[in-house]
């Protein structure tokens, strides 16, 4: 055997290779073939030069080609006899090549590490309940309502600010510094109270107040704000709030239920319960789902690949970049806020990859695996969660196989943590 294995760690290799007598016949002959076909030597017309003009005019570049031939070849040959997953591309080192008789060299793979998980049935984890209360109905019908609903001032000047109702306001805004930026000025902006539309605190300290209140708030900017000078800055607004105003909606009827696709005010009702139930049931065991990878990932050291990494890392940046992009940053500020969260986002990839090693050990361990009747049965929770017609969805991931791809991949997560759930305590 020309080449030996040293694990650096439990997810890299170094092979080891040394070659005392070198033929580089072949290769440099394959080497000659394909320059041969693409070179255009005076005297002759393209891919038409013999072999040995081209030997003598491209030797040493033909030489070196070989080489690396050489060396790709033994390397692949050791990685398949040697059954390695490799991760990304080989590093390479301490090369030594005496021409026409010896090289050695070595070359660093990462490769996927052997996960071998602790016994989790002494895990236990608490799932929330699933609760379904007529003011969640309530919003759901609002909102289909919104287009048909009339927005008028409350008359009663006792009537104070509270969530729902909407501020006509003058404000302006004051930095640390004594400034009032122009950006930070309303005249009357109408605020909904508790949409979340302002700085986390400013509707809050709204609550309250009654038309024709003045009030100083303050509010502290958060660490993230696309602003880099506003970061965590502590600002004052003036508030003045001219006027009360109030969404009046018109009586749910079963002809306005009808416009909305249900046949009746009890159809409304009884599917968007059931959607609204399903909904809170898939967020309750996507926090138990995350519950359970904290848990794994805390429980389960082991190396992990530096490029499974690199690549996660890549994947975030890019999904943080479309979202900055979509709340106006530009090219300075995203390298601003990349300086400023790299760590994070790294420590965000590398749990990704660990966690995502854990669940596949445990799938393959269980043979877990997305049917295409799996895939089918998903197509239609998609349908009638999201009320679009069936083909719709259909035809949607059969123009794309990476989002089918991506679909069978989570739906065989999703059956990987209901097996868990019987290896787990679960209240």
């Amino acid at each position: 055997m020309s080449y030996q294995v040293e694990e650096v760690n439990g997810c890299t290799k170094k092979l080891v290779f040394s070659f005392e007598s070198l033929d580089l016949t072949t290769e440099i002959k394959n080497e000659l073939v394909k320059k041969q076909r693409t070179v255009s030597l005076k005297g002759f017309r393209k891919g038409k030069a013999p072999l040995s003009v081209v030997q003598k005019m491209y030797g040493p570049q033909v030489e070196s080609e070989a080489l690396n031939s050489f060396i790709q070849n033994k390397m692949y040959e050791a990685i398949t006899k040697e059954d390695l997953r490799v991760v990304g591309y080989p590093n390479f080192e301490n090369m030594n090549y005496d021409p026409g008789k010896s090289v050695s060299f070595d070359a660093v793979v990462e490769i996927f590490p052997k996960v071998t998980l602790k016994d989790m049935s002494n895990l236990s984890f608490t799932k929330d309940a699933v609760e379904f209360k007529d003011s969640d109905l309530d919003d759901v019908r609002k909102n289909h309502m919104n287009s048909k609903a009339e927005m008028t001032e409350v008359k009663d000047d006792s009537v104070a600010l509270d969530k729902g109702l909407f501020a006509v306001m003058n404000f302006q805004g004051e930095m640390p510094n004594g400034e009032k930026p122009e950006n930070m000025k309303g005249e009357e902006f109408l605020l909904e109270i508790g949409s979340g539309q302002f700085i986390p605190g400013f509707e809050d300290q709204m609550l309250g107040m009654k038309k024709g209140d003045k009030k100083t708030l303050e509010v502290t900017f958060p660490a993230d704000y696309q602003a880099t000078d506003l970061q965590n800055a502590l600002v004052k607004f003036e508030v003045d709030l001219l006027e009360i105003k109030e969404k009046n909606y018109p009586e749910f009827t079963d002809e306005l239920a009808k416009e909305f696709g249900f046949d009746s005010v009890s159809d409304f009702e009884e599917k968007n319960k059931a959607n609204l139930i399903d909904q809170k049931e898939r967020v309750a065991k996507q926090k138990l789902n995350q519950e359970i990878l904290d848990k794994l990932v805390e429980e389960n050291s082991f190396d992990i690949p530096a490029a499974l990494v690199a690549q996660q890392e890549n994947h975030l940046k890019e999904d943080v970049k479309k979202t900055l992009a979509q709340q106006g940053f530009n090219e300075q500020m995203m390298q601003e806020y990349f300086e400023k969260w790299t760590s994070d986002l790294t420590d965000k990839a590398k749990f990704q990859v660990r966690s995502g090693l854990i669940l596949d050990a445990i799938a393959k361990e269980h043979n877990v695996e997305a049917s295409q009747e799996d895939f089918d049965i998903k197509l239609e929770e998609v349908a009638k969660s999201s009320g679009l017609d069936m083909e719709q969805i259909k035809s949607f991931y059969s123009k794309d196989e990476s989002m089918k791809n991506n679909l069978m991949f989570a739906i065989r997560e999703e059956k990987t943590f209901e097996k868990i759930y019987g290896f787990v305590k679960i209240k």
